[in-house]
């Protein structure tokens, strides 16, 4: 049975949001990389990264006792494989999409992808939502009703995004880990992956004439991945499966001011009518936030 911690959640959730969102600016820096190659060099950095957490936290015999599990269990290490799949998906579309133009559509799967997550928590774990919640999914609502009647339609960055995480999440908790020691086995899980993309994709030729992205760039990249990834990760099983997913809100709110700030993409006033409604919702989920942190002490 889960033990939340709402205040501790809600502060890691928030924190790995603008992390996220920072990241999304970031990669504009890693040039001439594209897409792909970012994605590689992410795996490779964030991997030690989260093997020196896991050493700081001292988190060896949770370590070795899923490492085990992974051998006696086929469940298990299926859980895992398929986990580090849908999340290696994720981690490509966020670094392809602000390098292509597309940043919009993937923040708009973020939209949605609360919504999805308050479904999960209500209808597969059972969870109670209070007032305040069902105002902010209303308002949610209203907001991607009105994309998919302007366009009739969602791009299919916004549809993985919305519906890859929800099972991600889903077979995170079945596993029964500790977040952290699952988060460094998944990305230790795509490391073939992303080392087969390096030598294929030719971007160790183009490292050696950019020694400053090979040294100090690409590190940063592995340094805001691992933290961000491992306090969103640990913010989900802090939280209820309800509140984490509002709490999704605060990423794609602030990916649409860096995509229109710092990228250049233009908010047109069709997209303000999608948008005003999910950041209206986005106001009520800090009410209720802060609601739940007075009464948590």
């Amino acid at each position: 049975m889960n033990t939340y911690e709402p205040g501790r959640g809600i502060a890691l959730s928030a924190g790995a949001s603008a992390l996220f969102a920072l990241m999304s600016a970031y990669t504009l820096l890693l040039a001439p990389l594209d897409g792909l190659d970012i994605f590689a060099w992410r795996v490779l950095w964030t991997v030690p990264g989260a093997f020196a957490l896991l050493l700081l936290r001292r988190r060896g015999p949770q370590l070795r006792a899923l490492l085990a599990r992974m051998v006696t269990e086929p469940r298990t290490l299926l859980a895992l494989v398929v986990g580090a799949a849908l999340l290696g998906s994720q981690l490509w579309v966020f670094l392809w999409a602000p390098l292509h133009g597309r940043l919009l559509e993937v923040s708009l799967g973020y939209f949605l992808l609360p919504l999805i997550m308050v479904l999960v928590g209500r209808f597969y774990y059972h969870e109670r939502l209070e007032p305040l919640q069902w105002m902010a999914v209303a308002c949610a609502a209203v907001g991607c009703a009105h994309e998919l009647w302007a366009t009739h339609a969602f791009s299919w960055p916004t549809l993985l995004v919305a519906f890859g995480y929800p099972p991600y999440f889903v077979l995170r908790r079945r596993i029964q880990a500790d977040s952290l020691v699952v988060f460094a086995v998944e990305m230790l899980l795509l490391v073939p992956v992303a080392v087969i993309e390096v030598r294929a994709g030719g971007s160790l030729a183009q490292l050696d004439a950019h020694r400053f992205l090979a040294f100090v760039l690409l590190p940063g990249l592995g340094v805001l991945s691992t933290v961000a990834l491992a306090s969103y990760l640990k913010a989900s099983r802090l939280l209820p499966m309800a509140l984490f997913g509002i709490l999704g809100y605060v990423e794609p709110v602030l990916l649409v001011v860096v995509s229109v700030t710092m990228l250049g993409e233009h908010l047109s006033a069709r997209q303000l009518a999608t948008y005003v409604p999910i950041w209206l919702a986005v106001a009520l989920t800090a009410l209720h936030g802060a609601r739940l942190v007075r009464l948590s002490r």
